[in-house]
């Protein structure tokens, strides 16, 4: 049995990562305990498909911090298994853990991006750091901010923009690659009704690319009205796992804002953030 088990983990260590129908997310039996005792997930067994939109929520302590650290392997776990796109990612060696952040975008709530870099270079920089052509920069980097609506601030620093402007910049960088994988750690939580609208319009625009959106968020309000699958950790265990029904998976972006600020009680449809519904 040990040297099945070694068997499989050089195997996993050399393959590359799967583009089939392997879920992109899959934890098996995951356990995490810190050094001092703290039990931070216990058990934890879940899958995400590929293309799937789906919320993580639960209190502060719950383990959802810990999830996401795994899932990019910040952290390794203590027992399980963790497979981004069929991988097993725990056998994998420290040189190819940038190769695996490479394929998985990341949006913070405080928005990291540098500050002394206008709109396109903080954008530029994601695609930089993974050593893309120029030629490759010149196409993706206005594209991306064509989608984002962010077109025309191209030369603003991050000090000239507003908080949803910010964090627009935040996720453009994180998709200008096209990663198969996005985690979005509270995008809305710093951020007024109608940008938080606006944002979650951006993610769900993205996720219709075929892009897999992870969502943690304390807003239940808005977990509520976008109706996707919600997984609610609480005390290092799922609690809870399921899909809410009763919206149309064709829905538009501008059909989807324009629902979500009807049901949200936000104002009128046209902008958001001052900018269009259409983003591109």
């Amino acid at each position: 049995m040990a040297r099945l088990r070694r068997h499989r983990s050089e195997a996993d260590e050399q393959a590359p990562l799967r583009r089939g129908p392997a879920p992109i997310i899959e934890l098996d039996d995951v356990t995490k305990v810190y050094p001092g005792g703290h039990l931070a997930l216990e058990r934890t067994s879940l899958s995400i498909a590929r293309g799937e939109f789906v919320f993580l929520v639960g209190p502060t302590g719950c383990g959802k911090s810990t999830l996401i650290k795994l899932l990019i392997r910040d952290l390794d776990p203590t027992e399980g298994e963790v497979r981004i796109a069929g991988r097993n990612i725990g056998v994998m060696s420290d040189k190819k853990i940038p190769l695996l952040r490479r394929n998985i975008g990341t949006v913070f709530q405080d928005f990291k991006l540098l500050p002394d870099r206008n709109v396109y270079d903080n954008v530029a920089y994601a695609l930089q750091v993974i050593g893309a052509s120029r030629t490759e920069i010149r196409e993706k980097v206005p594209e991306t901010l064509r989608l984002v609506g962010l077109s025309t601030k191209v030369h603003s620093y991050p000090d000239e923009l507003s908080g949803g402007e910010q964090q627009r910049v935040s996720v453009a960088r994180a998709f200008v690659n096209h990663p198969p994988l996005l985690l979005a750690d509270e995008p809305s939580g710093n951020l007024d009704p109608v940008t938080s609208i606006g944002i979650m319009q951006l993610l769900y625009r993205i996720n219709r690319t075929g892009t897999t959106v992870l969502v943690v968020t304390h807003d239940h309000s808005m977990v509520d009205k976008m109706r996707r699958r919600v997984i609610e950790l609480y005390e290092g265990r799922i609690v809870r796992d399921e899909t809410s029904g009763g919206y149309d998976s064709d829905e538009s972006t501008n059909e989807f804002a324009m629902r979500m600020r009807a049901e949200m009680g936000v104002g009128p449809e046209g902008t958001t953030n001052g900018h269009s519904d259409e983003l591109i």
